[in-house]
């Protein structure tokens, strides 16, 4: 059985923004709709930190978001 690793929280925003600002046909108006659905996520989820494991971590080069305690 595969172990399935958690979906970062606003992962799917983050990923799409940094692959929008490094295509070669750079396109900021879409770059920036991307960016506000990101802001709009980490606001929602209440999201206060971003991290990017180290690749001495066994995390399969995930991401992972840390929230605000409600």
């Amino acid at each position: 059985m595969e172990k399935q690793s958690p979906k970062p929280v606003c992962g799917q925003e983050a990923l799409q923004l940094l692959n929008c600002v490094t295509e070669s046909s750079f396109d900021q108006e879409k770059c920036l709709r991307f960016l506000q659905s990101l802001r709009e996520c980490v606001l929602s989820k209440k999201v206060n930190k971003f991290s990017i494991p180290s690749q001495d971590q066994d995390s399969e080069g995930a991401a992972s978001a840390t929230t605000r305690p409600s």
